[in-house]
């Protein structure tokens, strides 16, 4: 199983040349589950699944092809009472769209 547990120190700066969707969405093959006996989210795909952590749950969660980045970002920041996360949250979105989880 892979561990998505992703912090901002383990996430590598995207190539300036991967923009992202404007409106992020998960992939067809993907799915998005909780899974009690894991007590976390995973996504789930044909070859197996990715174990999120609580953070990147809730970014893609918010992955419905109907918000926008800044929506998503905006959304979360009232949701942890938090401001400045939108530098983190197009992090995990870059590194989705690299292992082809977002379109």
């Amino acid at each position: 199983m892979t561990d998505a547990t992703v912090s901002s120190a383990s996430v590598a700066s995207p190539p300036a040349s991967e923009t992202l969707p404007a409106r992020p969405r998960l992939a067809r093959l993907f799915r998005l589950q909780f899974e009690s006996v894991q007590n976390a989210w995973v996504l789930l795909y044909p070859e197996g699944m990715v174990q999120l952590n609580p953070s990147a749950a809730e970014i893609l969660r918010r992955c419905d092809g109907q918000r926008s980045i800044d929506a998503i970002v905006e959304e979360l920041q009232a949701l942890f009472q938090v401001e400045g996360i939108g530098p983190q949250v197009e992090a995990l979105l870059q590194e989705g769209v690299r292992r082809g989880w977002i379109d």
